[in-house]
């Protein structure tokens, strides 16, 4: 069933699993404010019974990143430019800014599981999309980097944290600084991606995946995602503890005595 399809952005669900795929191939999936809106949209038409979002591309790239567009002094129709952005006060700024990030931040619900299925390239706004998502599915001809220090800017759609959740402070900040490209080998070495497979086999793969996440009851699913997630902010004491309470609600579920 199709619940959306606007400015690049392809969103359909069936039952348990929904798949939201950039539909602009010609421009490699390069990214504007009209399709992080698009995707912000996506996030919140999930039906209920969604557990598992697949984000795929069309095309050999995943996302060659910002539409370059955006540096040019007219940007885009009905959008501010960048000249224009600087020109804001600083709570306006931040609140475009803002925005903008809302396309980035729903992947990671407690209540889902998503999986990029990566290709080609995947450059600024697109690495950051894909590491949005939990878990990357790459393809063998998979090329990550992020150019936007390069560009004079920073990487600003949510992806320092899990990049440096993913690969550790230093080499983060090579990857950014450098602006170099992330090959296959290297991502799946690093933890960038889960699994890199031929570019033929992406979509099996992708299946097989979701199908395995789908095997858990839900509740469960949800419980070992928060638990995983809030690990690093909490010192070892405290995650015993929320083991102990999540077990708790897990076995009070189970037996029928759940609220």
């Amino acid at each position: 069933m199709t619940l959306l399809d606007k400015d690049g952005v392809h969103l359909t669900a069936d039952d348990a699993i929904a798949t939201v795929t950039l539909t602009n191939p010609d421009k490699r999936n390069a990214q504007s404010p009209a399709t992080w809106r698009a995707l912000a949209e996506a996030g919140q038409a999930l039906p209920g019974s969604v557990r598992v979002v697949v984000l795929r591309a069309e095309g050999k790239s995943f996302s060659a990143g910002l539409d370059r567009q955006a540096f040019t002094p007219e940007g885009f129709d009905g959008e501010p430019s960048f000249p224009e952005l600087a020109r804001r006060s600083d709570p306006e700024l931040d609140a475009v800014i803002a925005g903008y990030q809302e396309a980035f931040t729903w992947w990671r619900r407690h209540d889902l599981i998503s999986v990029a299925a990566v290709q080609g390239h995947a450059i600024g706004a697109g690495f950051q999309l894909a590491l949005a998502c939990d878990l990357r599915v790459c393809a063998d001809d998979v090329q990550f980097a992020m150019r936007e220090t390069s560009l004079g800017l920073v990487p600003d759609l949510t992806g320092t944290h899990p990049l440096v959740s993913l690969v550790g402070y230093a080499r983060a900040l090579e990857i950014c600084l450098t602006g170099r490209f992330v090959h296959a080998e290297e991502a799946e070495r690093t933890g960038l991606a889960n699994l890199v497979v031929p570019a033929a086999e992406l979509d099996a793969a992708v299946r097989d995946l979701t199908a395995a996440l789908l095997a858990a009851p839900r509740d469960a699913v949800i419980e070992t995602k928060a638990l995983l997630r809030g690990a690093g902010e909490r010192t070892y004491e405290e995650q015993r503890a929320a083991e102990r309470a999540a077990q708790a609600r897990r076995l009070r579920d189970l037996a029928g005595l759940g609220e």
